[in-house]
């Protein structure tokens, strides 16, 4: 029986994948919250994506992230399943991606393993596979044409035409355990991370956007620092709110999360020379009490592996910043 504490604690749902994710939930795993990560599965790049060609096993690289970010193990535990092989066969793979891919071959099961995994990392909360179903991310650009697979999708390099909208291929079900997860939660938090590769292919799972628009949580929504080259060319905060609402229904998010702060000069020009990116535009109302402004900017330096053959973010929100911030409004 739980205890009379343990029972009083606000369930937090984060859903999400990748970096952004990662972020939110190595926060928020030290302070007193029931916390659930429900992570995408439609990953099909970089090392997650030759696992899954060639095992035929569900995508780890999101699941093992948030196993990560929530782990209080040993730290060698923590830098075993985040480790990227530099050389020969395995370059490129993640470690702990290959230990999941096992885990889900040897038991028959990937809520099997990620069970095993949570016991060996000793994680502040539980990570749950939005679905349990092989399925690829498709957009339909605005002039008709599809793009199949979160990889081609995610990894851009020259001028595109804008997104009309995403959808599943073929559609999936939803994992009974994140629909409960969802209905049970006192908040759900979207965000950050890649608006059509981490955060709407959530939504495309059938079910999940109208548990979420039912669910009596509050939901929030922690805005992007940068937008992302080939996706969200030149979109706004509002323009971030609005393809979210297409997908969950309209004003479903009642709390937007702003970082106010500017990062560095070097950073942001890093990003100009690498493409059409800039930071996400502000144009919220400025006096909305729906709109929470704060320095939630990170300081540090994201270094990247040179066995990582993805292009990933290094302006990034502080996780400590911003789990106090959300802290505020679970306890308000």
């Amino acid at each position: 029986m739980k205890s009379k504490k343990a029972s009083t604690k606000p369930k937090v749902v984060v859903i999400g994948g990748g970096t952004g994710t990662f972020v939110v939930l190595s926060g928020l795993k030290n302070y007193p919250v029931d916390l659930t990560a429900i992570v995408t599965m439609m990953d099909s790049g970089g090392s997650t994506g030759r696992l899954r060609d060639q095992l035929g096993v569900l995508p780890p690289g999101d699941l093992r992230q948030a196993l990560v970010a929530l782990s209080s193990s040993d730290k060698i535990w923590r830098d075993l399943f985040a480790y990227r092989f530099d050389a020969g066969d395995l370059n490129g793979h993640n470690f702990g991606n290959i230990f999941l891919s096992a885990l889900e071959k040897i038991t028959g099961s990937i809520n099997t393993g990620l069970n095993l995994a949570e016991q060996i990392l000793d994680t502040r909360g539980s990570v749950i596979p939005v679905t349990l179903d092989k399925s690829h991310l498709c957009v339909r650009l605005k002039n008709g044409n599809i793009i199949e697979g979160e990889t081609f999708i995610d990894e851009v390099h020259v001028k595109r035409v804008p997104i009309e909208n995403c959808f599943l291929k073929p559609q999936a079900l939803p994992n009974p355990t994140a629909l409960k997860a969802i209905e049970q939660a006192d908040f759900i938090i979207f965000g950050p991370g890649d608006l059509y590769t981490s955060i709407i292919p959530n939504f495309l799972v059938t079910g999940i956007a109208a548990t979420i628009k039912l669910s009596k949580a509050k939901k929030i929504f922690v805005s992007n620092l940068m937008t992302k080259f080939g996706q969200t060319d030149h979109y706004k905060i509002s323009t971030h709110l609005a393809e979210i609402h297409k997908y969950l229904g309209a004003n479903v998010v009642d709390l937007v999360m702003v970082n106010s702060a500017k990062p560095n000069k070097q950073l942001v020009d890093w990003y100009k020379k690498s493409g059409d990116v800039s930071m996400v535009t502000d144009d919220l109302p400025k006096n909305s009490k729906k709109v929470i402004r704060g320095d939630f900017l990170s300081e540090t330096k994201y270094e990247q592996s040179l066995a990582d053959r993805l292009k990933r973010s290094l302006i990034r929100h502080d996780s400590e910043k911003l789990a106090k911030a959300l802290v505020d409004i679970f306890f308000k």
